[in-house]
């Protein structure tokens, strides 16, 4: 079958199962969108409002079913357009393959009308690129950017492609790629690492696990409970790790980090065996290394031989897919209860309870409303079963603490890169890829401007997406930061608004603005009823901080409550 570059870059899309693309043509991406014409019966693509929407809603597709997401964008500026977003999927490790048109090649050096060289410009934050500027490489880069997406640990491709490669023509196979030579994408599993494992958590008085996103990755959820169940042990969670246990789950102590709950924080430094799976020991989690759970016994379960004694010494490391690490070793944990530990967590709980989350879910300062009780507001609508977007700052930090899941693939926040702005359109991606879930974004007022273009592609695309935008009218964790240990200088944190609910009534979308507490109730069951978008703004308390906070540089036994 003789066609063309870009007819083969479609049909190597469709063999890939791939149904769905979000992008925003251009002069060097045109004869693709020519051909995506020709195939819309069979590949829908979504006209973003900016191509970092594209990469966003990309990866909140791929963080909500696990399948690769795509993208597509033009040169030059279309190109670098998706560059945050593909950051944002390197470091929180989400399969994305990112399609970008380049000049032709007899052009490529000499600063053409939209040249960049974008291979140089992503090298630092893809997994894999590669530019293409014949033809014929196109079926067999396309396949291989698939597997090194979604293989091993994933994380984002880019391929670009050169003009003239898009109109030439050559004779199209396609065969999917299964492996690469010198690429090992899962190590193999050395049994001995896992027996000595075990007999460490067996001789271990006061074990403590804390799982990451690779639990969901590796979709190892069943497993992660079965050993959480049979050995008795705590259990907590970085962020991106939230909703692979059910937050209701007796053995499910909370969350780690600088914001975490105060008990998994604490306790971290008094364990005497610490069991990391799928994580990677992220300085918002361990605070100071040089106090970071020196009195422990370290096992690191991880994908990734770089993330092995990168930041903390481990006793033993078994480098391997979590899911077969878990299924070794489970048969070889002792069942256990480890009753009197488990209570160090709860006395911890209830010092927390008192002195923070009371106060968060039902207020009694008359202060206005809190971030926290919208969330318990929005959990009790949902009744733990919705996906819920999260953006960058206070909101995110509330939401995590106190959302309610009761499936994994629940939590889709931005982790390691805290990409303002990445809510809005990864909703979009979430709510596509999982139709039959109802979609929360949970945004601030700072967030939810840098991309607040993208309310036109929930209204071209009609996307049922729910948008609740907590609004303190400050840039809210800056300004806690300027509390905290700027003595109160506010430098440009201070936020004057538009009218977001006339922004987004604009766009057609069903809008409300909530000011008194007495109204949140009936505003989000009205919203999460709905079986259209819509935008809720809620006015939170302007000065509210998150609380606990471990500040940066400090151990986690330093956290503080106040």
């Amino acid at each position: 079958m003789k066609i063309s570059g870009a007819e083969a870059v479609i049909r190597c899309l469709l063999e890939e199962g791939v149904n769905l693309v979000y992008g925003y043509p251009g002069g060097a991406i045109m004869p693709v969108y020519d051909e995506l014409y020709k195939f819309q019966d069979q590949l829908q693509h979504i006209l973003v409002r900016h191509e970092q929407g594209a990469a966003h809603a990309a990866q909140g597709f791929a963080r909500a079913t696990g399948k690769v997401g795509v993208a597509i964008a033009t040169s030059g500026p279309g190109a670098t357009n998706l560059v945050t977003g593909i950051a944002d999927a390197q470091i929180d490790s989400t399969p994305m393959v990112c399609i970008t048109g380049q000049v032709g090649k007899h052009l490529l050096g000499s600063d053409a009308f939209q040249e960049t060289d974008i291979i140089g410009i992503s090298t630092p934050v893809t997994k894999w690129n590669y530019q293409i500027t014949e033809a014929h490489e196109i079926p067999e880069i396309m396949a291989k950017a698939f597997y090194i997406a979604r293989s091993g640990r994933p994380g984002p491709v880019l391929i670009d492609i050169t003009k003239n490669a898009q109109f030439d023509t050559f004779e199209f196979s396609y065969k999917k790629c299964t492996g690469i030579r010198s690429y090992n994408p899962k190590p193999v599993l050395k049994l001995e690492k896992i027996a000595e494992a075990a007999e460490i958590i067996n001789n271990a008085k006061k074990p403590y696990i804390i799982f990451g996103q690779g639990i969901i990755l590796s979709q190892a959820e069943a497993e992660l409970k079965a050993f959480i169940e049979k050995s008795g042990i705590p259990a907590a969670w970085t962020i991106l790790g939230l909703s692979a246990l059910p937050t209701n789950h007796p053995l499910n102590v909370g969350m780690l980090g600088m914001h975490g709950n105060y008990g998994p924080n604490v306790l971290t430094n008094e364990c005497d065996v610490l069991i990391a799976l799928g994580m990677r020991f992220d300085d918002r989690v361990t605070g100071n290394l040089a106090t970071y759970a020196k009195q422990a016994k370290v096992i690191h379960f991880e994908i990734d031989s770089a993330e092995i004694d990168k930041n903390v010494k481990t006793t033993v490391a078994v480098l391997a897919d979590v899911k077969e690490s878990l299924t070794a070793l489970i048969p070889l944990i002792d069942k256990k209860s480890h009753d009197s530990w488990h209570n160090e967590f709860k006395e911890k709980y209830k010092i927390e309870l008192e002195m923070v989350i009371n106060e968060e879910l039902a207020p009694t300062n008359n202060k206005g409303i809190s971030m926290g009780e919208t969330i318990e507001m929005i959990n009790k609508h949902s009744k733990g079963d919705a996906i819920m977007v999260s953006d960058v700052g206070q909101h995110q930090m509330f939401a995590c603490r106190y959302a309610k899941f009761n499936t994994t693939k629940s939590n889709v926040t931005s982790g390691g890169l805290g990409t303002m702005g990445f809510a809005l359109p990864a909703a979009i991606g979430a709510k596509m890829g999982m139709p039959e879930r109802e979609v929360v974004a949970i945004i601030g007022d700072g967030g939810f401007q840098m991309n607040i273009q993208e309310l036109g592609t929930i209204f071209q695309s009609k996307v049922p997406v729910k948008i609740v935008v907590l609004n303190n009218e400050f840039l809210g964790m800056v300004r806690q930061w300027q509390e905290l240990f700027f003595d109160n200088r506010y430098a440009s944190t201070i936020m004057v608004n538009p009218n977001f609910c006339a922004i987004a009534e604009g766009y057609y979308i069903k809008a409300k603005k909530v000011t008194k507490r007495e109204e949140l109730d009936a505003a989000v069951a009205e919203m999460m009823a709905s079986k259209d978008s819509y935008f809720l703004e809620v006015m939170v308390e302007k000065e509210n901080n998150v609380f606990p906070m471990i500040p940066t540089g400090a151990s986690v036994a330093d956290i503080r409550l106040s």
